[in-house]
């Protein structure tokens, strides 16, 4: 049944495929470029389908690629947990999620010292840069933490949270703030969203405040951890999402404004490539999340 399996390209072609490079996949499986060029080579012909398009600088997967690459890479995790688990020694490793430098900040990095008490020998790398990685073609990222938005075709969702928007003053200039005919309101400008400023207009109506009237005082941050830092100073009133300010609410930096006005926000989804969320450290890590994110 596989006698007949190329093992050696297919194992050349998921080194490949991981990192877009027959260089550094030559360098990971210690061989020469050359070396794994042929095995692909073979491992197409006998597929009768192109796995990689040649670029002038690099190479890129073709859809056949990318389908390979995903369930291969899958069950290389599954066969490598399977040997780690009849080794005598206890598994360890890490893994990486990449996320917005705001939910890294404000939720994520404050809550890891829970997981490194349960997990002192998994060490997790964040990427916080602002391309969105692709994950099915980097499988050096275990996980992503996204905000809002479809969750793409091939990907494994696994939990999240909702969240709502509200307003939120540091405690001892709240009210002092709100009392004002015009007080000043900070908000998030993301690149062209208006989501913010949707939000804030929704937030005004349902509490019957005429806030947004012309020559408001209105201070944006490109960051909500910025906006948050410049309500907790004193500075004005911010409209945030429930999430982000969880834990500056919990340490008393911030106060939230009429609680019971909110406004719906998007939902954080947690995503991998199927057969990823099998792995022992990325396991370990969802199942901790389940706990923190409720």
């Amino acid at each position: 049944m596989f006698a007949e399996l190329p093992l050696t390209a297919l194992r050349s072609f998921e080194s490949a495929a991981r990192h877009l490079s027959f260089k550094a996949a030559a360098e990971e499986l210690h061989v020469t470029p050359t070396a794994i060029s042929h095995q692909i080579k073979q491992l197409e012909h006998w597929l009768g389908q192109a796995l990689f398009e040649r670029l002038p600088r690099g190479v890129a997967l073709t859809g056949e690629g990318r389908r390979l690459f995903r369930d291969l890479h899958g069950a290389m995790l599954d066969i490598a947990q399977s040997l780690d688990a009849l080794r005598p020694r206890r598994s360890s490793g890490g893994l990486t999620v990449t996320t917005t430098a705001s939910f890294a900040a404000l939720w994520l990095i404050p809550r890891l010292g829970g997981f490194y008490q349960q997990h002192p020998d998994i060490a997790v790398r964040i990427d916080t840069g602002a391309q969105v990685i692709d994950l099915n073609q980097d499988a050096s990222v275990d996980l992503a933490i996204r905000y809002g938005g479809a969750v793409p075709a091939g990907l494994h969702r696994h939990g999240g949270m909702q969240e709502h928007f509200g307003v939120y003053g540091a405690p001892a200039h709240i009210e002092i703030e709100a009392a004002k005919p015009s007080p000043t309101l900070i908000t998030v400008a993301w690149g062209d969203s208006r989501l913010y400023e949707c939000s804030w207009e929704t937030w005004c109506e349902r509490a019957g405040l005429d806030w947004m009237k012309p020559g408001v005082v209105m201070r944006a941050y490109d960051e909500e951890h910025y906006a948050l830092h410049a309500a907790s100073a004193g500075q004005g009133l911010v409209l945030a999402s429930s999430v982000v300010t969880a834990g500056a609410v919990a340490r008393g930096l911030l106060a939230p404004y009429r609680p019971q006005i909110t406004v719906p926000g998007e939902r954080y989804h947690v995503l991998c490539v199927p057969g990823r969320e099998r792995h022992p450290p990325v396991k370990a890590f969802l199942r901790w999340l389940d706990g923190e994110m409720g």
